[in-house]
């Protein structure tokens, strides 16, 4: 692919959506069929956790072809949302990518499943960088099944009524805010994992998405993210220069955090598939957890099982092989309100021994 011109701006897309979405899956969909664009990414972990990041390099994706990381090649922002970061890290990782901008044809931000778009978004007027990357769009995944169940409707009197019906759930969340204005921010809405819903299912949650869209902004249907390159880079959007008339909860706030949200890891010895599985499900079931991910040491398993758990829903498969050298532990970050570190080692370490 010919480089950049000099005085073209490089074009950034930023992949926004809620934990568990398929953000990552996207991602790793887009750098798999880049057919030799070469894409600069950023991805921003919510805490310290860079599993994210790990993810992508288990792919290839950041590594050369012996397995060895390439410098400059993977970004990772890990602390807190972009919008909380952009002062500290934000601008340096810019202004090193605008250094190389000969080699680098378009950047992809994924951005944290906690973090607000818009703010992001406007960090692109900044001087510094105004007159070298513009946002060719904002791309928001969103969970089909995930959306269908109620969790993150558009209307939140409907869903605060179906909380407060349910004692098991938590009645005070800010998730369906956060929820919208992702869906205020994008440029195009990706509605994931259709391959689980039925037509009825698929038209409700279009319907719920749509009530928070403009007309011009289009809803495509995707299964692991699997999207044609042209519809989802090269929009030359400009999303920087009117994401100010997209309007937001946040949009008369000085500053915003997460303070409702725990984040935590807990590493483990090699643990049963089924055993730590089952475990998560009982974890899920007793403490308000939105989002589990992680990798896995399964005894006499020389692949690393990487989780997914989005709610009660989990995925897992296996995702390369452990490294000559490399600790074969057990990893996983938890991410959801009032968590108690102790006392959920406690529950995953009682259910270990109660199979020895």
């Amino acid at each position: 692919m010919t480089p950049q011109a000099s005085n073209a701006k490089i074009p950034v897309t930023i992949v926004t959506g809620f934990l568990g979405s398929g953000k990552t899956t996207l991602l790793r969909h887009i750098l798999g069929n880049a057919e030799g664009r070469r894409i600069a990414v950023i991805v921003n972990e919510f805490g310290e956790l860079g599993i994210d990041g790990e993810i992508l390099r288990g792919c290839g994706i950041g590594c050369d072809d012996e397995g060895n990381e390439r410098e400059g090649a993977l970004y990772e922002l890990a602390n807190g949302c972009v919008c909380c970061t952009v002062q500290e890290e934000f601008l340096p990782v810019m202004l090193q990518l605008a250094e190389r901008r000969g080699d680098i044809d378009a950047v992809i931000i994924e951005t944290s499943g906690l973090a607000l778009p818009k703010p992001l978004v406007q960090a692109f007027q900044w001087p510094d960088i105004a007159n070298i990357f513009t946002v060719d769009s904002v791309v928001t995944v969103v969970d089909g099944p995930a959306a269908a169940s109620g969790q993150f409707a558009a209307n939140p009197q409907a869903v605060d009524a179906q909380r407060r019906a349910d004692p098991n759930l938590d009645h005070e969340s800010p998730l369906h805010e956060l929820f919208e204005d992702q869906l205020s921010a994008a440029d195009l809405v990706v509605l994931n994992k259709t391959d689980l819903m039925d037509d009825a299912m698929r038209a409700q949650v279009e319907a719920l998405v749509r009530e928070e869209l403009p007309p011009e902004v289009k809803i495509v249907a995707a299964t692991e993210g699997r999207l044609p390159l042209a519809l989802l880079l090269g929009q030359s959007r400009a999303a920087e220069t009117t994401i100010h008339l997209r309007e937001s909860h946040h949009d008369h706030e000085e500053e915003h955090d997460h303070d409702e949200f725990d984040s935590l890891v807990i590493e483990l010895p090699p643990v049963d598939r089924e055993v730590l599985l089952a475990a998560l499900a009982a974890l899920v079931e007793q403490h308000t957890i939105y989002r589990v991910k992680g990798f896995v040491a399964v005894p006499g398993k020389p692949m690393r099982l990487l989780v997914q758990g989005v709610g009660r829903r989990f995925d897992h498969h296996f995702d390369r092989r452990w490294r000559d050298g490399e600790a074969q532990r057990t990893r996983l970050v938890f991410i959801g309100e009032d968590l108690n570190e102790a006392v959920l080692r406690e529950s995953l370490e009682r259910a270990m021994a109660a199979t020895v």
